[in-house]
């Protein structure tokens, strides 16, 4: 079963996200994603994230920097269409939790 992770945006918005498996197909869908290191204590979110095709593996750069910091660095997606959507999600995510690699 795939982990599922929510996380509570500044607004109050909570948004269900999943653990991406890398050997699985992507769709060529539009998405947010998040790197968190996931603890016993819960995740702490590193990137919050967006791509037009989450085939195109575009994460791929974003996640090789934060494991050069965070070594259990995982990469968590949320399948989300229309870029408008995406891109208010990202910053709703980013004004709640402050990840340090959106610097």
């Amino acid at each position: 079963m795939t982990q599922q992770i929510d996380f509570a945006g500044a607004s109050g918005a909570r948004y269900r996200y999943s653990a991406l498996d890398e050997d699985r197909f992507l769709p060529p869908a539009g998405a947010n994603y998040v790197i968190a290191e996931l603890t016993e204590e819960g995740p702490t979110v590193v990137y919050a994230g967006e791509t037009d095709n989450l085939a195109s593996q575009s994460w791929r750069g974003d996640l090789e920097k934060a494991r050069r910091k965070y070594a259990n660095a995982t990469l968590l997606t949320r399948l989300n269409v229309t870029r408008a959507v995406r891109e208010a999600e990202r910053l709703d995510l980013i004004e709640h939790y402050h990840p340090p690699l959106n610097g």
